[in-house]
């Protein structure tokens, strides 16, 4: 693989005809130890043979330097050390994985990387609750009958950058008509992004359900209005992520949209996913709105103009 590093992800941009099929494109890599990890062809730029890296005074322990690549100053992570596991031994043998999501850019040393698989939705599924690496996993999956865990990459950086909080300035949202606070349902299998938007939420005095990915959401969507619960306790909002195992975001948008009893449901997509064509794939879907990820002013900003239209 490290032959042909360079030119690995090329290609890159054809992929992104898979969003919205509830089909993903893994890249498998290896770390010390041999354990064999995956992450989302969509968060990833490039593939190197780990160049040069200039080191810099640690801020974490698995911050080990820079690198320039093409004018662009990158930070460079030992993967393993983020999970915290033994660091990579022979970084002259090994490659670097430069990624782009939170519109940050960012490279993450690994032992090897293998090759790309193209995977359903559905064959990603949360991770046990005994699985290795603890909360640093987000998925599972198996591979030629092996099992490959899915990195929380947003959770790594998080706890190596220490992502923006919401500052209260838009205060409190104004209640319903009968009194009582809009209602949400937060949909998202990062631990650490919940966290965020629940942050902004409770600030903003909403009331909220959270479902951990597309299939339990869908599921209890349909659940509330076969039962009629939409009509009794309405929801100002759907907020989804994109990436989830089981359903992702896209999918999950086009299945509300196909159901009578929830096609009209407000749904703003909330990503860590970057490019203009994840605007035009979730607008297509039927998403009514877009918006990064860690930018809780402007979460708040889009609820409130949420609330406002149905006010």
């Amino acid at each position: 693989m490290s032959d042909h590093s360079q030119g690995f992800l090329q290609n890159i941009d054809n992929r992104t005809q898979l969003a919205g099929s509830n089909r993903l494109e893994l890249l498998l890599f290896t770390l010390a130890g041999g354990q064999q990890f995956g992450i989302n062809v969509f968060k990833v730029k490039e593939v190197l043979n780990t160049p040069e890296i200039t080191e810099i005074s640690r801020t974490h322990a698995s911050m080990i330097g820079m690198i320039d690549q093409r004018g662009l100053t990158i930070p460079i992570l030992d993967l393993s050390i983020a999970i915290d596991r033994a660091p990579i031994e022979d970084l002259g043998k090994s490659n670097t994985i430069i990624t782009e999501f939170n519109e940050s850019v960012q490279g993450f040393v690994v032992e090897s990387v293998d090759r790309i698989i193209h995977l359903a939705w559905e064959e990603i599924l949360p991770p046990p609750n005994a699985a290795g690496s603890g909360h640093h996993l987000t998925a599972v999956t198996k591979v030629d009958g092996h099992l490959v865990q899915i990195l929380d990459v947003e959770q790594i950086l998080a706890e190596i950058i220490t992502p923006p909080e919401y500052s209260g300035d838009h205060g409190r949202a104004p209640l319903r008509s009968d009194g009582k606070p809009h209602r949400i349902l937060l949909v998202d299998d990062s631990a650490i992004a919940r966290k965020q938007a629940l942050t902004t939420i409770k600030q903003l005095g909403l009331e909220y359900t959270i479902a951990v990915n597309g299939r339990d959401a869908l599921n209890l969507l349909e659940g509330w209005s076969a039962h009629g619960e939409l009509e009794k306790n309405p929801l100002a909002m759907v907020i989804s992520d994109i990436e989830m195992p089981e359903l992702d975001g896209y999918t999950l948008t086009r299945k509300i949209r196909e159901h009578p009893g929830l096609r009209d449901l407000y749904i703003l997509l909330h990503t860590s996913l970057s490019g203009m064509f994840n605007e035009q794939k979730g607008s297509k879907v039927g998403a009514n709105r877009l918006i990064p990820k860690w930018h809780p002013e402007e979460l708040a900003q889009a609820i409130l103009d949420r609330i406002a239209e149905i006010s």
